[in-house]
């Protein structure tokens, strides 16, 4: 070959060229009918999922080229760009939040050595930030062909959120199937969200669970996104379609701190003034403590614009938890919600309100507690499965916070629970109760059939008797200012004026200090 023969030289510009269709290829994924075997099962791409998540135009993209090394099983025949997972970060409302999509498309958004590394990446580039982690989650667990060294990499990205934990937040959005051990991230990040039909967690499949206990079962029945919102209580969030879900995600997230050294973002005070009258609660509320309302409608007159986003709405609904507004700053709710057993607290009610005391204190969030509460539920099956360790997660939880803490007694808090429940003495910096309180260690009827047994019995008038002596207690133990006499309530309000006077002690409260003890850490009721 001469020299004239020789090709021309490569430019820049023919690289840059050949790096613009790398970049496309890998954009576009691997064909057009995986994309529409996708659509076909009501399921939006990963990079469509991400465009929904983030501010248009903001998403950067990490290692979109990197490939698998793997061997063996027709792997090395199909080396695809992304390796079935894009990760990257971008902002929502402004804020950089980190993000990894698995690609259905890819290997069926299985998790092998190079895919797992992306995740790893990611997230320790999310903590080292201080930024939030969201993770689009479809994927059909371990990639099998990469045997153990998929398996470690499920290994890191545990390690990875347990160390996140507390210190950013971290949301699991599944639209798809998670399966076997990767079900297990998830569990371990602050939020959950499912959509119905398209998402579906369990450890173990239908398949499997037929062949070892002879049940037969639908993936949706066994896993389903309702079943995990009002079952079991994996799923804080649950909706009917993508975008629904993806726009309910971002909005949680300004509801958020970037991390645990921040504040929850505040808004301007806005059209909804913190003095604004709540006159509506007198009639909203019944003096009569047998009967029921719901306290739904009670914070959302408290709270800026009535907007609250509760939080496992469908699971243990005798307890309400969420995230609100009062005078532009986030607060965490916990309350009890009368219209579902009477609001008494029980194995799962103590389980998802003493988590949601954690989070909000790990994120500096304001904890506000509105008591309505009769008691912990009695049974032999609540005794038989640990009422006593799991009501004590929620009061270890609450005396474990620092943030501030506000408590407003509406009607009944009986016994253990009125304690439990954000009291003065575990520590509430402020108590507050309206004059249809009751704080007692019970009813008056169950007190004076305890305390006037044998008079009561040896009358000749046992129910005449006893009613005077339920009347009598009522009147010497339980009138609505027992407790402020003590100085177990700070103040008893007017129930027109509680939002003015929530948004002023929050207000207050808003540079409490407080520290805890020096410690490793502590160890938990289990």
């Amino acid at each position: 070959m001469t020299v004239t023969d020789q090709p021309p030289p490569v430019t820049a510009a023919v690289r840059v060229a050949e790096l613009h269709v790398l970049r496309e290829q890998a954009r576009l994924g691997p064909s057009e009918k995986a994309t529409e075997a996708q659509r076909a099962k009501g399921k939006l791409t990963a990079r469509e999922r991400i465009d929904l998540l983030l501010d248009p135009g903001t998403f950067q993209e990490v290692e979109q080229l990197r490939r698998h090394r793997a061997v063996g099983f027709g792997l090395e025949a199909k080396k695809p760009y992304t390796d079935g997972v894009i990760t990257g970060w971008g902002t929502v409302e402004g804020r950089t939040v980190f993000v990894y999509a698995h690609d259905f498309r890819i290997f069926g958004g299985a998790l092998g050595e190079a895919h797992a590394t992306k995740i790893h990446k990611i997230m320790d580039m999310a903590i080292a930030a201080g930024a939030p982690l969201v993770s689009l989650n479809d994927g059909a667990g371990a990639r099998i062909q990469e045997g153990v060294s998929a398996l470690a990499g499920y290994g890191g990205i545990f390690q990875r959120n347990t160390r996140a934990s507390g210190v950013i937040p971290q949301i699991s959005v599944m639209l798809g199937p998670c399966a076997g051990g990767a079900a297990y991230s998830p569990a371990l990040t602050d939020f959950v969200f499912m959509v119905r039909e398209t998402s579906q967690m369990f450890i173990t499949g239908p398949d499997v669970v037929q062949a070892v206990t002879g049940e037969e079962i639908t993936q949706n029945g066994l896993g389903g996104a309702d079943v995990h919102a009002g079952v079991s209580g994996v799923s804080h969030f649950v909706h009917d379609d993508e975008e629904t879900c993806l726009a309910e995600v971002r909005y949680l997230i300004s509801l958020l701190p970037s991390n645990n050294r921040e504040m929850p973002p505040p808004l301007p005070p806005g059209d909804d003034p913190a003095d604004r009258r709540t006159d509506v609660l007198l009639d909203l509320v019944p003096a009569d403590g047998n009967r029921p309302y719901d306290m739904r409608k009670v914070l959302e007159e408290i709270v800026d614009h009535g907007d609250l986003l509760e939080v496992h709405e469908h699971w243990a609904r005798n307890i309400i938890c969420a995230l609100a507004r009062i005078d532009g700053r986030v607060v965490g709710i916990l309350a009890n919600q009368p219209q579902f057993l009477a609001g008494v607290l029980d194995i799962e009610a103590s389980e998802k309100a003493a988590r949601f005391v954690q989070l909000c204190d790990a994120f500096n969030i304001p904890l506000l507690t509105l008591v309505d509460v009769p008691g912990f539920l009695p049974g032999v099956s609540q005794e038989h499965g640990g009422i006593i360790r799991h009501g004590a997660k929620l009061l270890y939880a609450y005396c474990n916070a620092t943030v501030p803490r506000i408590s407003l007694i509406l009607r009944k808090a009986y016994g253990g629970a009125y304690i439990v429940m954000d009291s003065q003495s575990i520590g509430a910096d402020l108590t507050y109760a309206w004059p249809t309180n009751e704080i007692a260690v019970m009813g008056a009827e169950g007190a004076a059939n305890v305390i006037f047994r044998r008079e009561i019995a040896g009358s000749d008038h046992p129910e005449a008797v006893r009613a005077e002596k339920i009347a009598a207690y009522k009147s010497e133990l339980m009138h609505p200012y027992y407790a402020a006499e003590r100085g177990l309530v700070d103040d008893v309000i007017d129930p027109a004026e509680t939002r003015k006077v929530l948004a002023a002690a929050l207000a207050m409260l808003r540079t409490k200090h407080a520290d805890l003890p020096s410690r490793k850490h502590g160890n938990p009721p289990q």
